[in-house]
């Protein structure tokens, strides 16, 4: 590799190695299957050295190809035949923040569809707007606002069952706002 390119990828690895094992880790719930997402995206930034207009095209091309090895892995005959020999449970360590609170907010996150859950990812955690989460997913913006809607009010549900409802809306609103 040339030097030229050896110091892309690393800026890019710098730059995107949080966004890319989080939302992987979102998206499979396993650690393990969040580690070969998260190989896998930079071997194809790597192997294909594709082109970006700006910052806001690089990230998004490295969450959308991130959305798809997930997909990828979760739909594999392999994943599928093969039990799992570690609980979910052990692998929260990489979500562990202090804060009972937050911790409880994020586990019910992971806990909702993928419909539900990835978009509120990239709207409170990556900082998307509605019409930016649209064209990542390919979906319209009436949905994307539907599955927002919908995703909130199924953590509204699990944080009332826990009785955290209030400070998660809090939590919620101070980190992003309403769409």
């Amino acid at each position: 590799m040339k030097n030229t390119e050896e110091s892309r990828v690393l800026e890019c690895y710098q730059a995107y190695k949080d966004t890319v094992f989080k939302l992987a880790y979102s998206y499979c719930k396993d650690k393990s299957q969040a580690e070969d997402a998260f190989q896998e995206v930079f071997y194809k930034f790597m192997r294909r050295s594709p082109q970006f207009k700006d910052r806001e095209h690089e990230k998004a091309w490295f969450i959308r190809t991130t959305i798809n090895v997930c997909k990828d892995i979760l739909k594999s005959k392999w994943r599928r035949s093969v039990v799992q020999l570690e609980e979910w449970d052990s692998d929260r360590a990489f979500w562990q923040n202090p804060g009972d609170m937050i911790e409880e907010l994020r586990e019910a996150i992971l806990s909702l569809p993928e419909k539900y859950r990835v978009p509120i990812h990239l709207y409170y955690y990556e900082e998307y707007s509605v019409r930016e989460i649209a064209h990542i997913l390919h979906h319209s913006e009436t949905a994307v606002q539907t599955q927002l809607q919908r995703g909130r009010e199924k953590l509204k549900q699990t944080m009332e069952r826990s009785g955290s409802y209030e400070a998660e809306s809090r939590y919620l609103q101070g980190s992003h706002g309403e769409c």
